[in-house]
């Protein structure tokens, strides 16, 4: 799951003494450790959840198995991985979120007894190296809560950064386009402030002169906005 956002050593390990999975659950699923969940934890948890990820290590069926019932209710609650950015609302880069089904595969995996299956079906480990993403360059423009900012010229709007937001919190970013037009560019819900991050489009927002962007938030809060070149 993403470093950013992620659950702290300590806090997870409450959570795991709360609600540790028993090792003799009886086993009610077709679900496995080596075939089916793996591969969800390798694609988008092992990034951080792995030795020297800075998050308690998932990357094994015997680091998961002691935490199962944890990771249950950590992706039910949708905190891991976390991200803040609500799905259907701009679509964005690196969003590492669990589909529905990836959910429902570990909530019945883990309620099922967390079964491991034959290590013969295991997936390569994930290589994991230092290289970044690069991102698109460009200036940026500040759309501050209560005061919306017109454009006065067309922009590419490559992403969005949340700035000075409150923790718990939301924040709503809208372009108003000159023809009547509306377009929602981004909703975060209950921001933490490890969260921090850009949000890169999945494809640059074009918006035409006269746009008018507004923030919302339930305090005074900013974006950033990275206008493409």
């Amino acid at each position: 799951m993403h470093a950013r956002g992620r659950l702290s050593l300590g806090a997870f390990a409450w959570l795991a003494m709360a609600s540790t999975a028993s090792a003799h659950d009886t086993i009610t699923t077709k679900l496995l450790w080596t075939q089916e969940i793996s591969r969800i934890v390798n694609k988008h948890c092992a990034i951080c959840h792995r030795e020297g990820g800075g998050a308690v290590p998932l990357a094994t069926y015997e680091d998961a198995r002691p935490w199962a019932k944890a990771i249950r209710d950590e992706v039910l609650a949708r905190r891991m991985p976390p991200w803040g950015a609500v799905k259907g609302v701009g679509e964005f880069r690196g969003d590492p979120s669990l589909s529905q089904i990836e959910i429902d595969m570990i909530v019945n995996w883990v309620e099922g007894g967390a079964p491991k299956g034959d290590e013969i079906y295991l997936p390569p480990a994930p290589h994991f190296t230092a290289a970044s993403g690069a991102r698109p360059a460009g200036r940026e423009l500040t759309v501050t809560t209560g005061a919306a900012l017109t454009l006065s010229a067309p922009a590419e709007l490559a992403g969005l950064r949340p700035l000075r937001l409150a923790a718990g919190e939301s924040l709503e970013v809208t372009a108003y386009k000159p023809d009547g037009a509306v377009e929602h560019l981004i909703w975060i819900r209950n921001w933490r402030p490890q969260w921090e991050r850009t949000y890169y489009f999945l494809h640059p927002v074009r918006l035409p002169k006269g746009t008018r962007i507004a923030a919302y938030s339930g305090k005074p809060a900013q974006a950033a906005m990275v206008i493409g070149r």
